[in-house]
């Protein structure tokens, strides 16, 4: 097959799975824009496309890796053993109102190890990927690069993302986009320095935690989830 981007034959199945996937998403955002008067019937909307995503995706995934099993924040079904799909619709509550910032997040893990990270923005079309051991990288139409963590370590100079539900004490140029999935990519891509999360579902996070790792950061999940560039502790 012809390669799309820089990578291996599975990271390039996985992508055009993406794009499929992403056309159909694409629509529905369009849908959604004008159920902005019933927020309760745009949300019920989303979680139908929610399901469809998964739905549209499981085929062509299998093609990948015909036995592996898949998990999302809906469900969970069994494969192999060994090779598992993580996906999920990330900022899906900004997907509801209309806000164009979300994005699908895919992984696959491999032996307990995540081997191939996506984290696609349907409406921009800019993918952020990765595999293991070969760095991470960003890809749309009119750009491609690696991408590295910041270098910043002041305070002062940070750029931080949140996602907490308490009134601790936040430190830089905070950020709360609601869409933990680019939040990740982004910290990979010195967008921003840090995010620190709540326990969030892992399909939401799996790819970007690759991500961030490649783009030589560093990722705990203890109490709080914490990406950062790696020059600062929280």
């Amino acid at each position: 097959m012809e390669l799309l981007i820089k990578g291996s034959i599975e990271l390039n199945k996985m992508f055009m799975a993406l794009q499929r996937t992403a056309s159909g998403l694409r629509h529905d955002f369009g849908e959604v824009e004008n159920l902005q008067q019933s927020l309760r019937g745009a949300r019920d909307f989303v979680r139908k496309a929610s399901a469809r995503i998964e739905e549209s995706i499981l085929s062509d995934l299998l093609l990948v890796r015909p036995s592996a099993g898949l998990l999302t924040p809906n469900v969970s079904r069994n494969g192999d053993g060994r090779d598992e799909f993580i996906l999920s619709l990330s900022g899906a509550t900004n997907f509801v109102r209309g806000n164009p910032h979300f994005a699908i997040s895919l992984a696959l893990r491999s032996g307990e190890e995540t081997k191939i990270a996506l984290v696609y923005s349907p409406i921009d079309e800019r993918l952020y990927y990765a595999e293991l051991g070969r760095g991470a990288y960003v890809f749309s139409a009119y750009h491609s690069a690696r991408i590295k963590v910041s270098n910043l370590s002041e305070l002062s100079d940070l750029t931080v993302a949140y996602n907490v539900s308490d009134n601790r004490e936040k430190v830089g140029d905070v950020r709360c986009t609601g869409c933990p999935a680019l939040d990740l990519a982004w910290v990979a891509a010195g967008k921003f320095d840090a995010f620190i999360s709540d326990p969030l579902d892992y399909a939401e996070i799996a790819a970007g935690e690759l991500l961030v790792r490649e783009a030589g950061g560093k990722v705990s999940m203890s109490v709080d989830l914490v990406a950062s560039n790696a020059k600062i502790e929280f």
